[in-house]
């Protein structure tokens, strides 16, 4: 086994050592001029940006045409086209009857909401004043600090006047965008139909420009990390739309307010792992008290009983097998895709985290059997070892024999 492991290699010839030199000289430059090539491959990034978000939208429409081919056209190529179409289908009418059923629902929620806000400060008032009374608790200062709820609408709505440019930049570059977002489904409906063809092309780059043991532990790794990602996003979302339906049903049944926006707002932030329930229940618990502090009580029990029937049978029915790390590492990997990419690192640490977890494994797997160790750090015989021991064995019986 020795020697056959580059790393276990020593530079010899004058190529191995000008080689050296070139990695060292060449990951210096790049240390010096980390900046210059972090705007660089910003720029790049923008460019592609259209053809990110085809790669977005193929790969979330790719299971519902994968399906839709295998089993309802039983794989036949000429009437992919098919699959596709309906996926593109099945997906706008899913946004036309999302905007249909639960925007004019939501914004009649936020609209109720702020027009009913003195009316429910002066609630939350009462019963402030109820608890200072009874129990004997000084709550004067936060009563007075609600009075001047005036002067809080006032602050935020100058500060919606001082953002309002800002917000109009922000609509006139997505109606400018136009052609990116052409460009994105354009892209995606090329990349779903031709699917097996670039995938074999970017199979045939690997292979041309990698050695053979790496090119196939590149697809392979490929491979794994499009499991995790496929598996987890999908679940997740079905996971979400169910928990946010179910809320919906009982918040309407219990006459708890605001029950449309609560419930897209729970739904939507269920996506995340593990911090996603309270980022959806704080806000919506906050919302509740303002308007009446009973029904926040009974939202808060229904969504610790929802999410507990949620993280002990919803979830691991539709996503099956897990993702292969714990909840230690959940949360660490959502802490820490937060703490670097934000939003976007909270949603794709997990997957992420589970792949590099999984090669991880296997690195220290190999390091332990090319050590001839196993994981408490007992030896372990190896096939060649009991060889030598055969071979020793012979000799020494050989020259018994010959001594007699």
């Amino acid at each position: 086994m020795a020697g056959k492991v580059w790393l276990d290699k020593k530079p010899e010839t004058n190529r191995d050592w000008l080689a050296i030199i070139f990695a060292s000289i060449l990951f210096f430059t790049l240390l010096r001029s980390l900046n210059v090539v972090a705007g660089m491959t910003g720029k790049v990034l923008g460019i592609l940006s259209p053809f990110a978000g085809g790669i977005v939208l193929a790969y979330v429409l790719d299971p519902f045409v994968r399906w839709m081919s295998h089993c309802v056209l039983k794989d036949k190529k000429n009437l992919r086209w098919i699959a596709i179409l309906s996926a593109y289908v099945l997906f706008i009418l899913l946004l036309v009857l999302l905007v249909w059923l639960v925007v004019p629902q939501v914004i009649s929620s936020i609209g109720t909401l702020v027009t009913s806000l003195p009316g429910y400060i002066e609630n939350v008032q009462g019963t402030l004043r109820y608890i200072q009374d009874t129990y004997g608790i000084n709550l004067q200062g936060l009563i007075l600090a609600l009075d001047n709820y005036e002067q809080l609408m006032g602050k935020m709505y100058s500060m919606a006047v001082a953002a309002s440019p800002e917000i109009v930049a922000y609509l006139q570059a997505l109606v400018s965008n136009v052609v990116a977002v052409f460009t994105s489904v354009a892209g995606s409906v090329y990349m779903l139909a031709s699917k097996d063809k670039l995938l074999h092309q970017l199979r045939t780059v690997v292979h041309a420009l990698l050695p053979r043991k790496l090119a196939e532990n590149t697809l392979r790794i490929c491979h794994i990390a499009n499991e995790n990602f496929t598996g987890f996003y999908v679940g997740r979302v079905i996971d979400s739309a169910i928990v946010g339906s179910i809320l919906l049903v009982i918040l309407q049944i219990l006459g708890i307010s605001f029950a449309p926006l609560i419930s897209v707002l729970v739904g939507v932030t269920n996506v995340i792992p593990f911090f996603g329930p309270f980022i959806g229940a704080i806000p919506s618990l906050l919302i509740l008290l303002f308007v009446n502090p009973l029904q926040a009580l009974e939202f808060l029990i229904i969504i610790i009983c929802l999410q507990q029937v949620d993280g002990n049978f919803i979830g691991p029915k539709i996503l099956g097998r897990s993702i292969g790390i714990s909840a230690l590492w959940v949360l660490f990997a959502v802490t820490l895709g937060a703490n670097l990419f934000g939003l976007v690192g909270m949603v794709m640490g997990v997957p992420l985290f589970a792949t590099l977890f999984g090669l991880g494994q296997e690195l220290i797997q190999w390091c332990l059997d090319r050590r001839g160790v196993d994981s408490e750090g007992v030896r372990i015989a190896r096939e060649d070892d009991l060889e030598a021991v055969h071979i020793r064995d012979d000799e020494d019986a050989g020259q018994n024999l010959s001594q007699d």
